[in-house]
């Protein structure tokens, strides 16, 4: 690599107030998720299955899905498992495959957590801007989104 083309101040401002907004977020739907005793991880994955046919998923579309390693993912379902949120079922068709499959506990849970993390986003992020800002954050992230996506290795 050639030298490197350093960023602006401005550049440096926005790409540290993007960084600290990512992080403070994150921790603080994590802690208001704490008395539901869901981490912000288990909470992406029970929203991932809930939203699936038959509430359930390969793991290996899951793990891409919260971007996560086959070897992490299958941990978490682990513990997810033993809380009675989710269990593992082979998969017919492929006998190599396994599928992650909401519980009816985990189907309960997501219904009564739910609201309170929409609560928590609305109030810690999309009340803090105008409609506007949120259509124009959502512009801004798109052609990211789109370009992280075209470069991911295929698993």
């Amino acid at each position: 690599m050639d030298d490197p083309r350093w960023l602006s101040p401005q550049e440096q401002r926005a790409w540290r107030a993007h960084l600290a907004a990512h992080r403070l977020l994150s921790h603080q739907l994590d802690r208001d998720l704490q008395d539901s005793g869901l981490s912000l991880n288990d909470y992406e994955i029970l929203v991932n299955l809930s939203e699936s046919p038959d509430h359930r998923m390969r793991m290996s579309e899951l793990a891409d899905a919260t971007i996560q390693s086959r070897s992490r993912l299958s941990h978490q379902i682990s513990r997810m498992e033993a809380a009675g949120l989710v269990t593992r079922m082979n998969c017919e068709d492929d006998r190599r495959g396994t599928f992650a499959v909401l519980t009816d506990h985990g189907w309960t849970t997501i219904q009564k957590v739910a609201p309170g993390h929409v609560f928590s986003v609305r109030s810690h992020f999309i009340e803090l801007m105008t409609p506007e800002q949120v259509t124009a954050l959502e512009e801004i992230y798109k052609p990211i989104i789109a370009h992280l996506q075209a470069i991911r290795p295929a698993r």
